[in-house]
């Protein structure tokens, strides 16, 4: 809210170097920055009494879409990769499967293992779970798991994401 926006009856005033002006009326406080040519902003609505700036809302809105884009730019999403196995994986696809994760893992990414079974492979589930268990353990040294395997319809499914130092 801005200028005559402001309804309440009494205000916080903060001047526009940053010292406090003390509680007034609003229209005493519009009087005041009318005077120095720069708008009347209310920063803290829920205040009691509501907190306004005297200020310059083109450069108050610059300075804050500003922040805000520096703050996203600080920001990093973490994706989930999933990396699918067979129950009768060799050793040397797995461990191309391994490198895969690994390279997921340090650029900060979860990685989500999935080992899918199809078939007569069905009813071999359980001796199939040293695949994800050897899986974790080559990469117990840059990875943590984050949840163990668990069974979900035709696969078996278990999330690695990076180690914190």
């Amino acid at each position: 809210m801005i200028n005559e926006q402001i309804r309440d009856k009494e205000v916080r005033v903060i001047g526009e170097d940053g010292e406090q002006l003390g509680i007034m009326s609003s229209r005493d406080a519009q009087k005041l920055a009318d005077d120095a040519g720069l708008d009347l902003v209310k920063i803290a609505p829920t205040a009691k009494p509501p907190v306004c700036k005297i200020v310059d809302y083109g450069k108050f809105k610059y300075e804050q879409v500003r922040r805000e884009k520096e703050a996203r730019k600080k920001q990093r999403t973490i994706e989930v990769k999933e990396i699918r196995l067979s129950p009768n994986i060799d050793t040397n696809d797995l461990n191309t499967k391994i490198n895969a994760a690994k390279k997921f893992l340090t650029k900060g990414d979860k990685v989500k293992v999935t080992l899918r079974f199809r078939g007569r492979e069905m009813a071999h589930m359980n001796a199939s779970k040293h695949i994800l268990d050897d899986f974790a353990e080559a990469l117990a040294d840059i990875a943590v798991v984050e949840k163990p395997a668990k069974v979900e319809g035709r696969s078996m499914a278990m999330f690695l994401s990076e180690k914190k130092n």
